[in-house]
């Protein structure tokens, strides 16, 4: 199992007091080798999820390597993200993880590379079997909306 990598300086005054949900983080756990949220996966986002009133933040520089237009992330690693922000707040809400039924993803702007990013994530609606959440990928520094997505998840038995 790999430990995630530092929060980079940049999150301190934003995440430094909020609580960070664990959900992956026992090399025998479900999702340890997730891409998206696993601390085992050899490339792996590592996206980390914290406890925020209205449901979950996540802090995310997404990485050169996963450029699609010049400057600006390829789509369906902004929608991993989005994801995996959506899912928390699921698992946050329920108490255990959830797979991803639907997700649709609007792209309001180029998402930039390199550049601190925060993902908001909060559930809408609980339908017994499955969750509505909706979230949101805004600029650290402007508060520049980027993108948005709404899914539905199944949250599962461990």
């Amino acid at each position: 199992m790999r430990t995630q990598p530092e929060l980079p300086n940049v999150f301190h005054s934003y995440f430094g007091n909020l609580e960070e949900q664990r959900h992956a983080d026992r090399s025998e756990d479900l999702f340890d080798e997730c891409f998206g949220c696993g601390a085992g996966h050899p490339d792996g986002l590592y996206v980390r999820c914290f406890k925020t009133a209205e449901g979950v933040a996540s802090p995310i520089i997404i990485s050169r390597k996963y450029q699609g237009p010049p400057g600006a992330a390829q789509g369906g690693i902004v929608a991993a993200y989005l994801d995996e922000v959506l899912g928390a707040a699921v698992a946050r809400l329920r108490g255990r993880p959830a797979v991803t039924g639907e997700l649709a993803v609007r792209y309001v702007k180029p998402v930039p590379i390199e550049t601190p990013l925060i993902g908001h994530g909060r559930v809408t609606l609980e339908h017994g079997r499955y969750v509505d959440a909706e979230g949101r990928l805004e600029e650290l520094a402007t508060g520049r909306l980027v993108a948005s997505a709404r899914g539905r998840f199944f949250p599962i038995e461990r």
